[in-house]
């Protein structure tokens, strides 16, 4: 972090985010957000545009999934691994063994994320098929009360 780096304080996150500070701090004790580095005492904790970024990213997977908290950190642990693994691609030249373990490595996250995505398919499909019969029966006792 530069000195010149904007840095914001936790009602005003909570804010920018349409959240509450009650939530950030939740976040960051079940490690989705990371927690506040050391600071002074009486000094209030304060964010960057990248913690605000990524609690942003992250209220908008948990309403877009519905997913538990735990969910949430499963896809997002994958996420930061993923941008790990890209980051030592990119950085001087792994080597064809490493590269290959670095491509299995990211696969594999890959497919941890798209069983919870396929799950929570899965249940809304499950949920819209019965509101969809639900709704075939309701008008079918509408069609036999016409008079």
């Amino acid at each position: 972090m530069s000195d010149g780096e904007l840095r914001l304080r936790i009602g005003e996150v909570a804010e920018l985010t349409g959240t509450t500070p009650r939530t950030i701090r939740y976040y960051e004790e079940k490690g989705l957000l990371t927690e506040a580095p050391e600071r002074e005492s009486g000094r209030h904790r304060t964010y960057t545009a990248q913690d605000v970024d990524r609690l942003r990213e992250l209220l908008r997977l948990r309403e877009l999934l519905g997913v538990s908290l735990d969910e949430l950190k499963t896809l997002v642990e994958a996420e930061d691994a993923r941008a790990a693994l890209r980051d030592e691609w990119h950085r001087g030249d792994p080597g064809p063994v490493r590269r290959r373990a670095i491509a299995e490595e990211a696969l594999a996250h890959i497919e941890r994320q798209l069983a919870l995505v396929r799950r929570r398919r899965t249940e809304i499909e499950a949920l819209e098929h019965d509101l969809l019969d639900r709704r075939a029966r309701l008008h079918a006792q509408l069609g036999t009360l016409a008079g």
